[in-house]
């Protein structure tokens, strides 16, 4: 706890208590991958990266997640864009790599690709937290909206199927 004193009216002493979060004032989080990070086909508050920060301020975190989802996006366009989209300070990321190389043609790739982007986040000190087969984590199937993406029930089981992990990846108990 830390204690501000200062002066109140009347030359009195006023004593403020000051609860320092928990968590590191540049704790920052950033979810990389494509449309289901996005959101796609739901509001924005709605979406699993903006349910998840939701959780975590109820938890004491005062830091800032990044969205950093584009639709379509493939694991080469991922691999890209890290630098720009990984900023310094970075602690953690939630790398949905999706179905998007398969589609695309370049599934071969993926692997060397989520590889490559786990070995410089890794270099960089970051902890990497995999999201891969989101439909398990979101409830299943009844929670898509279109076969591919999900209601924003499906996001909000997603983000409380990684809210353990990232408190442990912040040195946080998710108790």
């Amino acid at each position: 706890m830390k204690i501000k004193i200062g002066t109140a009216c009347g030359g009195m002493l006023l004593f403020v208590a000051t609860v320092i979060s928990a968590f590191p004032a540049d704790a920052q989080i950033v979810c990389l991958g494509a449309s289901n990070t996005v959101g796609e086909g739901v509001s924005k508050q709605d979406s699993f990266p903006a349910q998840l920060e939701v959780m975590l301020r109820a938890k004491g975190y005062t830091g800032q997640i990044a969205n950093e989802g584009i639709s379509g996006d493939t694991t080469s366009g991922m691999l890209r864009r890290l630098d720009r989209a990984v900023p310094p300070g970075t602690r953690v990321v939630i790398l949905q790599p999706g179905g998007n190389d398969a589609r695309q043609g370049s599934a071969a790739d993926r692997a060397a690709n989520v590889a490559e982007i786990q070995a410089r986040l890794k270099a960089r000190g970051i902890t990497v937290i995999m999201l891969e087969h989101e439909t398990a984590h979101a409830g299943g199937p009844q929670n898509l909206s279109d076969g591919i993406h999900f209601k924003p029930e499906g996001y909000r089981l997603i983000a409380s199927w990684l809210l353990p992990d990232v408190l442990r990846a912040l040195g946080q108990s998710a108790g």
